[in-house]
């Protein structure tokens, strides 16, 4: 019996000896390579954690950097708008107080009897062709201009002028002539007065339909032609103008005030377009004066070329 108690104990201590040696061993093993598999996701999750970082900045940059170019853009679109629109507009002004001011220097030139004046020569004095020529295409440079003033006037919400000193001052001095063109009194007479709802009814029927915000312009003066013969409703708006020539020629003196105003008013607009006379020179952008006539010997004093 004791051999059998020795041999269960001896058998018994072995089989735990090898459990515990297991035991051990397994215990032994699981630090280091827990420690390694803990630090493998570690290093996984830095990377994951990295990389969304880095995804985050990238989305942040690229939304940054796209602002910035599409500020740009637009921007660059503005300034062109700006510029077409500027251009424009500033030609429009340019013919319209040239012919105004052929108109009065004319009336100047009848009064000192040096030669024919404008309205003179063509419409009292010219043949039909002429009066038609004169009352026509003095209507259209009228109507030329508010049609850009009316352009300037829609667009001005795509072209931003919010920041710019010289865009203020260039609405301030449409609404100027604006004004001018509306007044009436006792001394200024009728001839080439429009009122201001009117302005802008003549300015859109001038814009183009074919014309869309930034890119719009006005119709020639072919066309214009063409729509007062073809057009009652379109002449019934630019009677006023077309009238205002023979006006102009029955009534020197009452329509002068208003002619000189507007001619000025004219020239100061041009001045803020063209500030450094890159587009007309200051010897082609002069105020008429009263009384001022350039008597050339042997020649006639009546019109100045018109560009």
């Amino acid at each position: 019996m004791p051999e059998y108690a020795d041999i269960g104990s001896w058998s018994a201590s072995p089989l735990m000896s090898l459990a515990a040696w297991r035991t051990a061993g397994t215990a032994g093993e699981r630090g280091p390579i827990s420690h390694a598999v803990n630090s493998a996701r570690r290093g996984k999750l830095m990377i994951a954690v990295v990389a969304a970082v880095i995804a985050v900045l990238g989305a942040i940059f690229t939304a940054v950097s796209g602002y910035w170019w599409q500020t740009r853009l637009r921007s660059a679109e503005r300034l062109d708008y700006m510029g077409r629109y500027r251009d424009s507009l500033l030609w429009a002004a340019f013919d319209l107080q040239s012919r105004l001011w052929n108109i009065l220097h004319g009336y100047e030139v009848d009064h000192a009897g040096s030669g024919r004046g404008f309205t003179r020569a063509f419409v009292r004095e010219g043949s039909k062709q002429q009066a038609e020529y004169a009352r026509y295409s003095t209507a259209y440079l009228f109507a030329e201009y508010l049609g850009w003033a009316e352009i300037f006037r829609r667009d001005i919400q795509f072209l931003d002028v919010g920041g710019s000193d010289r865009n203020l001052r260039v609405m301030l001095a449409l609404s100027q002539i604006s004004r001018t063109l509306g007044f009436g009194s006792h001394t200024s007479g009728h001839a080439f007065r429009v009122l201001r709802v009117n302005q802008r009814a003549i300015g859109e029927l001038m814009i183009s339909a074919e014309s869309k915000p930034g890119e719009r312009w006005c119709i020639g003066y072919a066309e214009f032609c063409r729509r007062i013969s073809a057009d009652g409703d379109f002449r019934g708006w630019v009677e006023e103008l077309i009238g205002g020539v023979d006006l102009a020629a029955s009534e020197p003196t009452e329509a002068s005030d208003r002619m000189i105003e507007l001619q000025h008013r004219l020239i100061s607009l041009i001045d803020l377009l063209d500030p450094q006379g890159i587009r007309f020179p200051a010897a082609e952008r002069s105020r008429f004066v009263r009384n001022e006539i350039v008597r050339q010997p042997g020649g006639d004093n009546s019109v100045r070329p018109e560009a």
